[in-house]
């Protein structure tokens, strides 16, 4: 599903962010990608979402060789994608309802087919009352609830949360990481970056450690001392 094999990376300025990293993950699979800051987990995000290149090495995701991605296919490419951020990212002026709509329209969906899938991940993250609530009308767990409605609009085939548990408080947090969890349980490969130890600890799933640009651990449970 994807593979990272002896990249490196090397911004303008002489910052190696990566530097020979090697790694692949199976279909299906739930990763927590863990490291501290400046350790090179942004970059290498960046990488799988093609807002940057690698300088050398090569991204292979569900077949698809990143460094032969031309410009004009990044946006085709990204649809296999979808991102919950830290900060949430909706549209303060649209509904739960248009923020997940959105996602679909950008994409040419047919509005009967939005219609009918909106209400349904809306209520199957326990939004459906919800839906024509603006983001100042929720909860920070609320808002990320809509944020995953959203990032999974498309159906991608991976699921990439940065720091989906930042914002929000402990009880928040672990019903948070339980809905991610239950979409990697339908099939999705999901990745958590995180500095949450004690959710690392808590779920025990394969954890991948980033230090100075390297993968320094890989490994299945909680490692993660950092």
């Amino acid at each position: 599903m994807i593979d990272f094999t002896n990249v490196v990376k090397t911004y303008p300025n002489g910052t190696v962010a990566l530097n020979g990293v090697n790694l692949h993950i199976d279909d299906g699979e739930f990763v927590f990608v863990v490291g501290s800051t400046g350790a090179g987990k942004s970059t290498l995000m960046k990488l799988l979402l093609r807002e940057e290149k690698a300088t050398s090495g090569t991204i292979i995701v569900d077949g698809t060789d990143l460094s032969k991605l031309s410009y004009f296919k990044v946006p085709q490419y990204r649809r296999k994608l979808g991102v919950v951020f830290q900060d949430f990212r909706l549209f303060p002026k649209k509904t739960a309802y248009e923020n997940v709509a959105f996602a679909m329209q950008v994409v040419g969906t047919p509005s009967k087919k939005i219609r009918r899938r909106v209400p349904a991940l809306l209520n199957t993250l326990s939004l459906g009352d919800k839906a024509n609530c603006f983001p100042n009308e929720l909860s920070g767990g609320e808002q990320q609830r809509v944020a995953m409605a959203r990032a999974l609009a498309n159906n991608p085939k991976i699921l990439i949360a940065d720091e989906p548990t930042g914002n929000i408080d402990p009880k928040m947090s672990l019903e948070i990481m339980n809905l991610l969890v239950k979409i990697n349980k339908l099939g999705k490969t999901v990745l958590v970056v995180t500095h949450a130890k004690e959710l690392v600890d808590y779920y025990q799933q394969r954890v991948v450690m980033i230090e100075n640009g390297h993968v320094s651990d890989d490994r299945v449970g909680g490692m993660y001392n950092k």
